[in-house]
């Protein structure tokens, strides 16, 4: 068996299993969890941020058409999701996953766009 320890970059705590050296290891470091723990305080007070605006624009715009308050509380609400999603559900880091699903999603739509085009081009259609 091989040495762990040399394996592994200097500050890095090495845990075995079974002869294999944790390649989340550095992911444990109390730096890592400090950067980690700023991130989400960042997105936290971020998000209180615009649940104070969302109320602040309630009351604000009372006055304005009702079509402007939507759009600025769907504005506010598109923001706080993604920052909901890109973050404290981790999609920011399954880019390829994210990717994949969207051109899943675009082909099917492409797809279920040409189902009526191509019901009223056939001759032979009832």
């Amino acid at each position: 068996m091989t040495d762990p320890a040399a394996a592994v970059e200097a500050g890095v705590d090495v845990h075995e299993h079974a002869g294999i050296g944790d390649p989340n290891a550095h992911h444990h470091s109390p730096e890592h969890i400090l950067k980690e723990m700023r991130t989400y305080l960042v997105v936290f007070v971020s998000l209180a941020a615009l649940t104070a605006i969302t109320v602040f624009a309630f009351y604000q715009l009372k006055t304005y058409p009702v079509r402007i308050a939507i759009t600025v509380a769907l504005i506010i609400a598109t923001i706080k999701g993604s920052l909901v999603a890109g973050f404290f559900m981790h999609l920011l880091s399954e880019k390829k996953v994210i990717y994949g699903i969207l051109i899943l999603t675009v082909v099917f739509f492409i797809f279920l766009m040409a189902l009526p085009v191509s019901h009223h081009a056939n001759p032979f259609g009832s």
